[in-house]
């Protein structure tokens, strides 16, 4: 029986990675311990993980999240207030039911989140 999923995306910047998914979007870290070259963080009933990737060229990152809510419109509202929101992303309802928005975070990794209409 499955019962989650932890997506892990690369990271050139272990710091970069963890002030912009705790400072940006209120997740807090994950474990007790500190590895150089990995960091989980979790909010709510989500996690992700990351991994160093030095050497990534963020133009060529293709580092995907679908994450569901519950609560699309104050999540975008927040969001939005920081300036976080993709330019191509905006809040907005998709053919097949879901209303969502998408960011990308300094690694160019793009996190859609989406609610069933």
């Amino acid at each position: 029986m499955l019962t989650a999923i932890h997506p892990k995306l690369p990271m050139r910047d272990k710091t970069a990675t963890k002030d912009f998914y705790i400072d940006q979007l209120g997740f807090r870290v994950f474990g007790n311990a500190d590895f150089d070259d990995y960091l989980m963080v979790e909010k709510d009933h989500i996690q992700i993980h990351f991994f160093a990737f030095r050497d990534l060229d963020p133009m060529e990152n293709y580092g995907q999240v679908y994450i569901r809510t519950d609560d699309i419109d104050n999540l975008y509202k927040s969001c939005a207030a920081n300036g976080l929101v993709h330019p191509n992303g905006p809040l907005e309802m998709k053919p097949w039911g879901q209303r969502e928005f998408s960011l990308l975070d300094p690694d160019n990794n793009l996190l859609t989140f989406g609610q069933a209409i």
